[in-house]
């Protein structure tokens, strides 16, 4: 086992309401607010928890969000006023971790679930909606402090307090800042995404995503 002595700070849910959004509203899950007590994890998620967005958000590969509290005093510095759990549409706020210490295809040890990384979370307009911040995505996806998706593997119980420990490091050792720079910074980077792709732990959406990158780089068109 890998100890990184990364603390689950709190566990978050909330169900989808209606978000101010360029004039108008759109249904989105984001706003999470922690909850007390033992949560059980399925690979349907966590309970009280949901999506409006089903195609971009949800099922068995993004079962569960976790972001890094680590990373709150940059947002609250630049963003101009404190944070708290929850904040980034996270079901668990987790300390002590950074994308550079978890791989694609780990698995972590919440508690009594097992669960696997299955890919980076990737901002969208609905984060920057919640603060107001049009440019906030593209923050997150530069900076690389993107956070995580987690399948469950072994369902179980977990609570606020619990310790995250890797029982098991992905032989190819891919890591989430790594995934992210493939995907968000250096575009072209054909031999960066076979090697992603070649992680058959790697969700669904991302191998599409990267696959018809790949197919436009190699075509000679520009890429996605």
């Amino acid at each position: 086992m890998i100890a990184l002595k990364a603390t689950i700070a709190a566990i978050n849910v909330g169900m989808p309401a209606e978000l101010a959004h360029g004039g108008k509203f759109v249904q989105s899950g984001i706003v999470k607010r922690p909850v007390t007590g033992a949560v059980l994890a399925t690979e349907h998620g966590l309970p009280g928890d949901g999506q409006a967005d089903l195609v971009n958000h949800g099922g068995p590969d993004k079962a569960v969000c976790v972001y890094g509290t680590d990373h709150f005093p940059y947002w609250e510095q630049l963003l101009g006023h404190s944070l708290t759990y929850g904040a980034f549409g996270e079901n668990i706020s987790l300390s002590g971790w950074n994308e550079s210490d978890w791989c694609i295809g780990d698995k972590i040890r919440f508690g009594g679930a097992l669960m696997q990384v299955s890919q980076p979370r990737q901002p969208c307009f609905k984060l920057a909606a919640l603060y107001d911040v049009p440019e906030l995505a593209d923050w997150v996806a530069k900076t690389g402090f993107t956070g995580f998706y987690l399948r469950v593997l072994e369902a179980g119980a977990f609570s606020a307090g619990d310790e995250a420990i890797i029982v098991e490091r992905h032989s190819a050792a891919i890591t989430i800042a790594e995934a992210n720079r493939v995907m968000h910074i250096d575009k072209s980077d054909a031999a960066g995404m076979r090697r992603l792709l070649a992680v058959a732990e790697l969700s669904d959406s991302w191998q599409n995503t990267l696959n018809k990158r790949l197919l436009k780089l190699e075509g000679g068109n520009e890429t996605a």
